[in-house]
């Protein structure tokens, strides 16, 4: 899948904020800072169109955008460490759980993964959930820059076990090693009903 346009929609604290837009949609999860800002960035070739920080809990709101006026992405807000009170936390993982559970535009889930670092527990929890809920996702193993390249097939490999689930590598650097997970969306949206 090529992508040719992309644009930010709108910013919504909750599902009941959020437009309907009739189109299939991703809907991006990670630990706080993991790359999913980094992830639409690339991917659209537009480094500002997703905001992105050094400091975790940047992405407050479930921000909305459109690719190629035929899928939507969802930012969500990272889990995991973020500087923000316990209050904040558990109105995100409220909303969180709102729209995951209820957005019914979401053909999949997009679970991102550090690959320079084993599974965290808040990875497996977030896993364990969604196969709970029996909700449809696969990972993206990330910051395959920062490891060696003989390592990348190891880890996703690994990870993909771990998770019950297919785990893609992505690279924000080079396209080398995304072309499988946007062949993996492509898939989705063409089976989107």
């Amino acid at each position: 899948m090529k992508i040719k346009s992309a644009k930010f929609i709108t910013s919504a604290p909750s599902l009941r904020e959020c437009p309907t837009f009739n189109l299939p949609e991703f809907a991006l999860i990670g630990r706080s800072n993991v790359g999913k800002s980094s992830f639409i960035n690339a991917i659209a070739n537009h480094n500002g169109l997703a905001k992105t920080s050094n400091k975790p809990g940047k992405t407050r709101l479930i921000n909305l955008f459109l690719i190629n006026n035929e899928f939507v992405i969802a930012d969500l807000p990272g889990y995991g460490y973020a500087n923000v009170s316990d209050k904040m936390q558990r109105e995100w993982q409220k909303n969180l759980e709102e729209y995951l559970l209820n957005r019914k535009e979401i053909v999949s889930l997009i679970q991102f993964l550090d690959c320079r670092h084993d599974l965290q527990k808040n990875d497996l929890q977030m896993s364990e959930w969604i196969n709970f809920n029996n909700l449809p996702y696969f990972g993206l193993c990330v910051k395959v820059d920062e490891i060696s390249k003989n390592l990348i097939p190891k880890i996703t490999a690994s990870f993909s076990k771990q998770l019950k689930t297919e785990v893609f590598p992505f690279s924000k650097m080079t396209n080398r090693y995304n072309d499988g997970v946007l062949d993996k969306m492509e898939e989705l949206i063409k089976s989107y009903k």
